[in-house]
This record gives structure tokens, C-alpha cells and sequence, in this order.
């Protein structure tokens, strides 16, 4: 099979290294790709936006498969388009890609379905926003309806922090003016990210891990698009698994394809877990980043027939094989991160790394200069690793970040904290 990889991250790359194990693979390709990615695939020059040049790409290669990696193309519509030119494609229609496209849309369906979820309003002016948000007290969130690549978020300890996100989300302060934003109740519990693979009918359980989206130490500062993750997360118990499967996935999946938008794809829900249960908080319309890098290094089975069987129809009787062992990923990223940072600083060091025992480092934003790695990103480089305890595998990680040789990179230095404390209170 030929199959094309629509993306460049370090999400992208994890696909890539995944797909190019398969037996089935004849030719991979990945569009636009990087520089970690080039030694899993060809990484090819096409402009993701221009749907009319994938199509012709597509057939010119005769493309049996693509898989799209991130959001944005997806809320577009290019499934919808490339699947018109008898392209087959892994990701949702731009109707059911709603669910991260909108967030208004995703809260009115979990409220017309009972699946729980935050109590929130909607709201296209600030004045009535602030007025809301006033009535209500802190801490309270503040959501743009749109993308917003994980940064359209606010959870304000304050009325004036809330008000000041509402200017600001309003006033174009994420790159253009929100034209609805969601303010919601704070959810107070542990967060979690649950994956499931669906194919329109059928939802199957993929796996679950923790993201850490602030960018400091002790889950400090600004949100980020995700500093580092593991899998499984030890809050998710195979009851807790279940109940949101029962609750929050099976429903949806039954809802959209009620309304006639069924979904195809992976579904990712950021959940809360609270003293009630699981609660959601917001759904993702692809992998996760940095998610789907451990969730990779956690797969045990082939994952290109899960992909296709998406794709067709069938996961009725599909089932996916996983390690028991845990996984986890510390993200790399340029020093001033996620505000103003520079390009084109000299990484190395990443062979010797490498090299640490079941360690995999997937590149996130990347440029080859020659012989030499340039960072070429926000998020650079995923250093990855297993073990058989969280601890275990975080000493492996960061065992292989000391020997990365990066003076104008930066990362947290306690990804997965809450899941070693767990495992240190078992001991005691």
C-alpha cells in the first residue's frame, strides 16, 4: 500500500515510525514533514491547505490511504474532499470535525444528550459575557469557540482575569476576533486523555494518558500545546475506562450519526475525573501531540488495518493489543516557549540519546541544515521512553535529554509526577 501523512509534528512523526513497521506498506509519504520524519518517509512539498493539489498527488502516486494528522485540515473538510475524488482518508468530515471545531456545538450536543459536561453559556458580545461572568464568580473558564492550537482556553482564578480573557479573546488576542466564546464552570478533579477508534457505528477503546499543559515545573504558568505526557493514565481504572465509554463516547457516536454527520476516526476526549465521575471537557478530532507519541510506543499490534478498518466500517470486531508497560514523553521546546522564541538554533547530541535502552525520539519541529538539526518550531523535539513503572521510564527519558546538547532548548523536569506519586504511595 502507498499511504500520505498529512502534517509535520512530533504527532506526525510517531504516525510515520508506526506506519512505516507495517507489512503492508509499500511507499510512504508525509507532506510536508521534517526532518525526523525523513529517514520513516518522503516527505514531500505540498501545501496541506491546497486541496486540489493533494487530490492530484493522490492519484500521481496512487495513494491507497491518507491519514490526517492535525486538526485544521480536518475542520476544512479535506476527508470530505479527497474521500469525493475515491481517495480513501482516515479523519472525520468537516460536519462531524465540529466536535473540535466548535465548542459551542460540542456542549449543545452533550447537553441535548446527556453526556456530562461542564454547566456553560454561550456568547457573542463581551458585555454579556462579563456580565455572566460576574454573576457567577471565579474561578470559571473562558473558551474561544474556534481552534485556537490549544491556547484558546483561560482558566481564570479571578472575575478580572476572566473579563481581561474575554477582551482579549474578542480582541483578536489569538490571532483574529472570536466571533462566540464558551464560559463554563471549573471542573474541579484530575484530568485525563481518552482515545477511541471509530468507524460511524463502532467506537473501540484505544488508550488513555495525562498531558501537562502548563509550560513550568509544578504546573506553573501559561498553557501550552503540551509539555509532556504518559500512558496509561493511572486515574483511568478499567471501570472508570468503561464508564466513559458508556457515558461520554458511545453516545456521541450515536448522536452524530443521528443528526447525519456519523464520525470516522480517532476521537480524543479531554476529560475531568471527578468525585461524580467522569466529565468532559472538551473532544479533539485527531490524535493528540504530545498524546500519540506514547500512545505509539505503547501499540503492539500492526496500526495500519485499525486505520482502514475506521475507514470502512469495520471495528465491529476489531481489537488492538497493548503493552503493559507505561510510556512517557518530554517535550523539547525553544527557549521563550509559548511566547516570542527564535529558529535556527544547532541541536545535537540526539544519536547518543538515542541510544539510552528503550528510549524513541520523534522530532516536532525540526529543519535539516546539511550534516546538522536546526530547531525550526515552538515544540521541537519528543524524547520518549518505556519502562515498567512511570519512574522507570521518565529516569529513561531524562536520562536521554542530558546527553541532547541544546543550549537554546528548555524542558519541564517532572512529567509524570502524579502518576510516580502514585506508585510511591503503593510502596509505602
Amino acid at each position: 500500500m502507498n499511504i500520505l501523512i498529512l502534517g509535520s509534528g512530533g504527532r506526525e512523526h510517531a504516525l510515520a515510525w508506526k506506519i512505516a513497521a507495517s507489512p503492508l506498506i509499500d511507499r510512504l509519504y508525509c507532506a510536508p514533514g521534517h526532518a525526523g520524519i525523513a529517514p520513516e518517509a518522503d516527505c514531500v512539498t505540498l501545501d496541506v491547505a491546497d486541496h486540489t493539489a493533494g487530490i492530484a498527488f493522490c492519484k500521481a502516486n496512487k495513494i491507497d490511504l491518507v491519514v490526517v494528522g492535525p486538526e485544521v485540515p480536518l475542520v476544512a473538510g479535506i476527508a470530505d474532499d479527497l474521500g469525493a475524488a475515491g481517495i480513501k482518508t482516515f479523519g472525520p468530515s468537516k460536519w462531524a470535525a465540529r466536535l473540535e471545531g466548535s465548542k459551542g456545538f460540542t456542549k449543545d450536543l452533550c447537553k441535548a444528550n446527556k453526556i456530562p459536561t461542564a454547566a456553560y453559556e454561550r456568547f457573542k458580545g463581551a458585555a454579556a459575557a462579563k456580565g455572566y461572568v460576574r454573576k457567577k464568580g471565579a474561578p470559571i473558564v473562558v473558551k474561544a469557540d474556534g481552534l485556537a492550537a490549544g491556547k484558546g482556553v483561560v482558566v481564570a482564578e479571578t472575575v478580572k482575569e476572566a473579563e481581561d480573557a474575554i477582551d482579549m479573546m474578542f480582541g483578536g488576542g489569538l490571532g483574529q476576533p472570536a466571533w462566540e466564546i464558551v464560559i463554563e464552570d471549573c471542573l474541579v478533579g484530575e484530568e485525563a486523555s481518552f482515545f477511541a477508534l471509530c468507524d460511524g457505528d463502532t467506537a473501540i477503546a484505544l488508550a488513555s494518558a495525562q498531558d501537562h499543559k502548563r509550560v513550568g515545573d509544578g504546573d506553573k504558568g501559561p498553557n501550552t500545546g503540551g509539555r509532556g505526557a504518559y500512558s496509561p493514565a493511572p486515574v483511568m481504572t478499567d471501570a472508570m475506562n468503561a464508564r466513559v465509554m458508556d457515558e461520554i463516547i458511545q453516545p456521541t457516536v450515536r448522536a452524530m450519526k443521528a443528526m447525519g454527520a456519523p464520525y470516522k476516526g480517532v476521537l480524543f476526549a479531554g476529560l475531568m475525573i471527578t468525585k461524580d465521575g467522569p466529565q468532559l471537557i472538551e473532544y479533539n478530532v485527531r490524535f493528540g501531540d504530545p498524546e500519540c507519541q506514547v500512545l505509539m510506543l505503547r501499540l503492539k499490534s500492526d496500526l495500519l488495518p485499525a486505520l482502514i478498518a475506521a475507514c470502512d466500517g469495520q471495528l465491529k470486531h476489531f481489537d488492538l493489543r497493548w503493552s503493559d508497560e507505561a510510556a512517557l514523553t518530554v517535550v523539547m521546546a525553544a527557549k521563550g516557549y509559548p511566547g516570542n522564541y527564535s529558529k535556527g538554533s544547532v541541536i545535537e547530541g540526539l544519536d547518543a540519546a538515542a541510544r539510552v535502552d528503550d528510549v524513541e525520539i520523534f522530532h516536532a519541529g525540526t529543519k535539516a541544515d546539511g550534516d546538522r538539526i536546526t530547531a525550526n518550531g515552538g515544540r521541537v523535539l519528543n524524547v520518549c521512553a518505556l519502562g515498567q513503572t512511570v519512574r522507570e521510564a521518565q529516569m529513561r527519558a531524562y536520562s536521554a535529554v542530558d546527553r541532547i546538547k541544546w543550549p537554546d532548548g528548555f524542558c519541564r523536569r517532572d512529567i509524570g509526577w502524579r502518576a510516580i506519586a502514585r506508585e510511591k504511595s503503593r510502596r509505602t
